[in-house]
Formats: structure tokens, sequence, C-alpha cells
């Protein structure tokens, strides 16, 4: 009884092992926008079967397993486990919807058409426990014959853009690809909505409203919401009020929209909260605008607010170039040389070899 006892606990143990069969284990991701796409895989190798993986060791179409649910199973899509693919929010697959989750992914192969099946069973042992009411999104796609051979399968990203990205499925000399498409402004704008409902929201924390706000203008997007993100940046209640950021977002929504003499007053409102690289930065936007008259206020205001700093005395070298007085304006370029360091340092070294040479640094 006692060695009966021994060899029961012997045969319980579970130790870590190498994956079964030498078949790797792999996992991929990629993000398009804030959506995150994660692959979970094994690699099966071809182990001297060239020529003898698509059409026999991975069968066309659906085959009886003998085995589990009992019922024509597609290929796993990998080996041993379950291949799964995650998505963090919605995407389209080729053009078809698929809702955010984590999926079982198949493929049932076919030398000129094969169907991907993206199952939203994705916990069971392979192919095994298939079952097609589980679908959540079939889709056919056209395989791709190659030069290279790839001896472990792999997936892998390839055409990414900002939005969008193919998933590339290779293994031997046949790569299956697919394209993930994601709404990046929609899930962007669905998130704002999500996290400004949370802790991110809380009183004093203006910068959450604020980078929602500064979203849409940049994005034109979502503009009427846009601009109550803005309003709730710059409230007292949230502790923009006093900050230039916030008024300058909500003066860029309110631009954005069309409402241009808003938004050159909230600007007026929103200088005197303006450091004096805030200040620089925006009269740099004016003069970069050929708002050359607006930006000179702004450097000068600057200037008589913090006198003789550096990024005033750069302001005011800007000035000064724009109105064509590259003597005068060498004089604050060079009161801002040994204010500056690092690349600001070079930046201002170029100006004044500019100003030498009689160019506008602008």
């Amino acid at each position: 009884m006692s060695f009966q006892l021994v060899f029961a606990g012997i045969a319980e143990a579970q130790l870590t092992t190498i994956p079964r069969g030498g078949n790797k284990r792999a996992s991929v991701s990629e993000g398009i926008g804030i959506t995150n796409i994660i692959i979970n895989y094994s690699r099966p190798g071809i182990k001297k079967r060239e020529g003898h993986i698509w059409g026999e060791l991975i069968p066309v179409g659906f085959t009886e397993l003998g085995y589990g649910a009992k019922k024509p199973a597609p290929w796993r899509a990998g080996a041993n486990e379950n291949t799964t693919i995650e998505f963090t929010t919605d995407v389209k697959i080729d053009g078809h919807d698929l809702p955010a989750g984590r999926y079982g992914f198949f493929v049932a192969y076919g030398p000129d058409e094969s169907t991907l099946i993206f199952s939203k069973n994705s916990t069971s042992w392979g192919n095994f426990f298939y079952d097609p009411a589980e679908d959540a999104l079939r889709v056919n796609v056209k395989p791709v014959k190659t030069d290279k051979s790839v001896e472990y399968l792999k997936y892998e990203f390839a055409d990414q853009t900002s939005s969008s990205a193919t998933v590339q499925l290779q293994w031997e000399k046949l790569m299956i690809p697919f394209r993930i498409d994601v709404d990046v402004i929609k899930t962007q704008i669905a998130s704002f909505r999500k996290e400004l409902r949370g802790d991110k929201a809380l009183p004093a924390l203006w910068q959450g409203w604020n980078q929602a706000a500064a979203f849409c203008a940049t994005n034109k997007t979502n503009l009427e919401e846009g601009l109550m993100w803005a309003d709730s940046a710059v409230s007292f209640r949230f502790g923009g009020s006093t900050s230039f950021t916030p008024w300058q977002t909500k003066a860029a929504v309110l631009d954005s929209m069309g409402r241009k003499a808003e938004a050159a007053e909230i600007m007026k409102k929103a200088l005197p909260y303006a450091d004096q690289f805030e200040a620089y930065v925006y009269a740099s936007a004016l003069m970069a605008a050929k708002q050359t008259k607006d930006a000179i206020a702004v450097f000068k205001m600057n200037y008589q607010k913090f006198p003789d700093n550096l990024f005033t005395n750069l302001g005011m070298a800007c000035s000064y170039s724009a109105l064509g007085d590259y003597k005068k304006a060498l004089v604050y370029a060079q009161k801002a040389l040994p204010q500056a360091k690092g690349g600001n340092k070079l930046e201002v070294e170029r100006n004044i070899r500019d100003l030498q040479n009689g160019k506008d640094i602008n």
C-alpha cells in the first residue's frame, strides 16, 4: 500500500517540462492605436517533411478526429494547445466586424481558399473540442505560395499603418494572411468616455479632460463633446482654471469648430497664465502661421513679464529678426547664449550665425 501511495504521488506531480513534440511556444503582439493584438501559439517544425505539410500533415478542410467533441474540426493553426488571438477593442478582419475579446483561432486549409475561424472558445485543448456553434466569425482568404521555406511555423505582423496591420501565418513555403483594421478615432473616443467616468476624472485632475479635448481638436472630431471636456479642464473644480494649457486647448477646440472669434478671446484670457516657455511656444506657432504681428505682441508681453530669461530673450530675437532688424536681434540672441544648455545652446549658436550672415531666424 505504501508503494502505491508513493507512485500515485509521482503520477500526480506536474513538473515544468519542454513542450510536447519539441514544438516551441511563442507569442507575438502589435499595437494599432490603443488596440493591442496578442497571438499565443506553439510552433511545429517541418522536421524533414518538406512537401508533405499542406494537404497532408495539415489536411484540407475539416477532419474527423475521433476524440473530444467528435465533430469535423479545422486545423488548430499551430500545435499543442489552442492557438489564441486577443483584441482589446473591436476590430475588422478583412472587412468583417469582430468584437473585442480572446478567441480560439483555427484554419480550415484549402490550397485555393482557406477559412479562418475565430471561436468564442479559447480555452479548450487544440482542436479536439471544436464546436461550430461557438464560431464568432469565419473569413475566407487566399493562401500565398512563397519561395523561402520557414522551418518553424510563425506569425508576423506586416504592412503596418496607423490603423491597420496584416497578420501572416507562415510555414514551409506557404503564407496565410489576413488584415486587421481598427477605427482608431472611434476606439480612442470610447476609451476617453470610459476613463473619464473613473478615477482619472477625480477633482483637481484637469489633465485627463484636457488630453481628451486636445485629441478632438487635433483630429477635428467629436467637437461638441470635446468642448464639454475642455470646459471641465478649465473649471475650478478640476484645477485648470489658472493653467495656460487647458485654456489653449479650449481655444483650439473652438477654432476647429469654426468659432475663431471666441477662440481668440479665450487666448487673451489664457496668456496671463502662461509661463515663459508656454508663451514662447505659442508665439512661435503664431510666427510659423505668418501671424507676425500677433506673435511679436506675445513675445514682447512675455519679455515684460519674465525679463532677461532664455526663452524671452529668444522671443525678442525672433521679433526683431521678423522685422528685419538683425543687429538688434543679435543682441538678444547673444544674451540668450549663456542661458542655454544642451540642444538649446546649439540652436542659439545656429541663430547667432544666421543673424550674423543676415538671415531671418524664424
